[in-house]
């Protein structure tokens, strides 16, 4: 089965920007299957960011839009997340998750372990 590793995370200012990426270990799996980022702070449900199906269909939660945003690299098996305009609420833990399929539903079978952002005002 194919296994997810986000990394990228850190500890910056509001206004700054991160790049998180998530790299599958199964060649292919990222252009071909639906892939997404969540995020989840305690005590709290988490949360989808974004997410990119097989036809490179594009969605967003509206926190993120014109903020965030979600791209593939085929050729190194890796999702990405470009997060820019950071604010003290996007402090989270964020995972990156996938499908089985190339259309995004609703369950999400495989997720990494997280990478942690934390955004000081």
């Amino acid at each position: 089965q194919v296994q997810l590793v986000e990394s990228g995370g850190g500890s910056v200012q509001a206004g700054e920007s991160l790049r998180l990426s998530c790299a599958a270990s199964k060649s292919s799996y990222s252009s071909g299957n639906c892939m997404g980022w969540f995020r989840h702070v305690p005590g709290k449900e988490r949360e989808g960011v974004a997410s990119i199906d097989g036809s490179g269909s594009i969605t967003y939660a509206d926190s993120v839009k014109g903020r965030f945003t979600i791209s593939k690299a085929d050729a190194k098996n890796t999702l990405y997340l470009e997060m820019n305009s950071l604010k003290p609420e996007d402090t989270a833990m964020y995972y990156c998750a996938a499908q089985f399929t190339s259309i995004c539903f609703n369950k999400y079978p495989i997720w990494g372990p997280g990478t942690r952002v934390t955004v000081s005002s």
